[in-house]
Order: structure tokens, then C-alpha cells, then sequence
């Protein structure tokens, strides 16, 4: 088969994936903040790129965020935008280059950060991507201040069997590689107690693509299956000033990642997108003294 170069439906049918993985994970976390007594809900902020021309014609997305009692701060966006890198930019990214540098992207990035520090805060992002390539990307991982052996062995648990029911290797392989990832070299640490982390899975005909695209809806409902249930096993559970303490801590650490190291924060900036949107997965509060 000859290698596709078009994959404008195929980025459609990820992108209406993510809308709808979206969706249930608002749901999801809307019904968390009922249990607890809350009318939290999620806001919806609609945006548009600019390309370098200043026109609104490089696509957008969807910030949808929600502060309530169990999720402090969470916030669920799902962007689809396209355009050129800029050739300092292209260079660095798989099948561009200054003479390429035509892109689309679209995905789904959440970050939640919890009221209770016995309630690990967490991440998700799957990803489609085309240049001259096309590929998907993405993983999860789990960030407690206050790490409990049954929460981790559950969440990596569940994404092990998501893994193993497309390939054996990969959840050795890409949980060594969100090892490697998801760490602070200045600090000497790991961001939080792991999961999984993909790049590059190639697209190189309709075969491929709908192989990883179905391994990245299982790692999307497998964050579904994994998150809710170690919520709500924790959200009640009583805390003291020194644990808030030091869940403000390492979100000083969270944020130190995302905005010295993460690729994602990177890819946003580099391409226009929206800064709020981009800088979402920051803590609506910190310490470092």
C-alpha cells in the first residue's frame, strides 16, 4: 500500500474521539463533585488560533475548566489547529522541515489538581499529528504529594491492560519512558509515581493508523477506568496542615516541569496556541519556601 499523505479525515475522526472522551470525563468529574455536595461545574471557553498573518484561520479549541470542592482546579481541553512552523521550530519536530512546514495537530490535554492532598492530582494527553508524517502520542501519569502504594499499583494496573491487550511491550517500554520523561533533572526527582508515555507511533498507511488510534482510545478509557474510582476512595479521607503543606510543595514541582520541560507546553507556545489554555495545567497555588 502507498504511503498516505491526506489525513484529513482521519484527524477528523481523532478529533470527534477527543470531543466525546471529553465529554465523559467532564461528566464524570461533575457527578465526583455532586456526590460531595457541589453544583461545580465545568466552564466552557471557546478559542481561535491566529496564524503570524494575524488571521483566525489556523483552527482552535475548547478550555473547558471547573473548580469545585473535590477538584480544586481541573481543566479539559481538546484543540485542532493547523498552519506552519516557523523554521527554527520545524527543524526539531518529526517530518518537518524548513522547506516543510505545514502541520495539523489536534488532541485532548487534562490536568486535575485536588482539594484534598490525599488525592493524587493527575494528567492525560492523546494526540494526533501530521507533517510529512502522521503519528499519535500521548500517556498518563499519576502525581500524588502523598504517594499510597494501592492508588499506584491500581492506576498502573489498568493502563498495563490496556497495553497488553494491543502489544505486550508496550507497557514495559512506555513506562520506562514516562520514567524518563515525567522527571525534574535539577531537583533529582520524578514528577510523581509514573504511568505511561508514547511519541511517534507512525502512521504509515490506513492499516497502522487504525491500530494506534485504537490503542490510543484504550489509553483514553483507560484513564477513565482508573482516575474516578482512587477520587473517590480518597476525597473524603481526613487531612492536616502539613499535608496541605506539602501537596503545595510538589506543585511547585508540577509546575517547575511544565513550564521548564514539557513538550506539550512547548508545541502550544511555539504554534500560537492559547495561553490560557496552554498554561491550564498549572496549580491554582503553590509554594517553594
Amino acid at each position: 500500500m502507498e504511503e498516505k499523505n491526506d489525513w484529513s479525515e482521519q484527524s477528523i475522526a481523532a478529533r470527534h474521539w477527543f470531543e466525546n472522551l471529553r465529554d465523559r470525563i467532564c461528566a464524570a468529574f461533575k457527578a465526583i463533585e455532586q456526590e460531595a455536595g457541589s453544583d461545580a461545574r465545568f466552564m466552557r471557553t471557546a478559542w481561535q488560533r491566529d496564524t503570524e498573518d494575524g488571521e483566525q484561520e489556523g483552527g482552535g479549541g475548547v478550555r473547558a475548566v471547573m473548580k469545585g470542592q473535590v477538584f480544586e482546579k481541573v481543566g479539559v481541553n481538546v484543540s485542532t489547529v493547523h498552519g506552519s512552523f516557523r523554521p527554527e521550530f520545524a527543524a526539531t519536530i518529526n517530518g518537518a522541515s524548513a522547506e516543510h512546514p505545514q502541520f495539523t495537530a489536534t488532541g485532548i490535554s487534562l490536568v486535575a489538581h485536588m482539594a484534598n492532598p490525599h488525592v493524587p492530582a493527575v494528567h492525560m494527553n492523546t494526540r494526533f499529528l501530521t507533517t510529512q508524517n502522521a503519528w499519535f502520542g500521548g500517556g498518563a501519569d499519576l502525581n500524588p504529594p502523598i504517594p499510597d502504594a494501592r492508588d499506584t499499583e491500581h492506576f498502573h494496573a489498568t493502563l498495563k491492560a490496556a497495553c497488553d491487550r494491543h502489544d505486550k511491550g508496550f507497557y514495559p517500554r512506555f513506562k520506562e519512558w514516562a520514567d524518563s520523561y515525567f522527571y525534574i533533572p535539577h531537583r533529582g526527582v520524578h514528577r510523581g509515581v509514573g504511568g505511561i508515555f508514547y511519541d511517534h507511533l507512525e502512521c504509515t498507511d490506513e492499516a497502522a493508523f487504525n491500530a494506534n488510534f485504537a490503542f490510543t482510545r484504550d489509553v483514553g478509557e483507560a484513564f477513565l477506568a482508573a482516575f474516578p474510582p482512587i477520587v473517590r476512595r480518597r476525597m473524603g479521607q481526613e487531612w492536616s496542615e502539613a499535608d496541605r503543606r506539602q501537596m503545595l510543595e510538589w506543585r511547585g514541582r508540577y509546575a517547575e516541569f511544565n513550564l521548564v520541560y514539557d513538550r506539550g507546553t512547548l508545541f502550544g507556545l511555539k504554534t500560537g496556541g492559547n495561553i490560557d489554555a496552554i498554561l491550564m495545567s498549572l496549580p491554582p497555588l503553590a509554594r517553594w519556601d
